[in-house]
């Protein structure tokens, strides 16, 4: 009876190291963001949405006129022709599913309602902030 569980435990751990991750790593917005903390897990202010905004792709987040939406943190805009982006999150029922997921959006499309934090820390980004699941 030992050797059917010892080759059961050996059979499941190779099956979860064998697990593919779906993940990528995808290019870099900016090089350096903008934060309320060491760990870019508090929120630098609040806002609405002024228009409607579709993800180009996993690094961004799906947001519709009027909704309300966290800021966490915001990119270093690095030269006049590229674009500056934030990421936070969409608070609203409208996309229950997307509650607590964060992703970029370009700033232009916040009006800030209530700023929490306005001394801010820079920091360099890494890979893992452009990373699509």
């Amino acid at each position: 009876m030992s050797l059917v569980v010892y080759f059961a435990v050996i059979f499941l751990c190779l099956g979860f190291m064998d697990q593919e991750a779906n993940g990528a790593y995808m290019q870099k917005l900016a090089k350096k963001k903008l934060c309320a903390d060491d760990e870019c897990v508090y929120a630098i202010s609040f806002g609405k949405a002024l228009d409607d905004y579709n993800a180009p792709d996993c690094r961004f987040i799906n947001i519709k006129r009027d909704e309300l939406v966290y800021v966490y943190t915001k990119l270093v805009k690095e030269g006049d022709d590229a674009g500056e982006f934030w990421s936070g999150s969409v608070y609203t029922e409208h996309y229950r599913d997307q509650i607590g997921h964060i992703g970029y959006f370009p700033s232009s499309l916040i009006m800030e309602l209530n700023v929490y934090q306005d001394d801010l820390q820079e920091f360099p980004t890494t890979a893992i902030d452009f990373y699509c699941d």
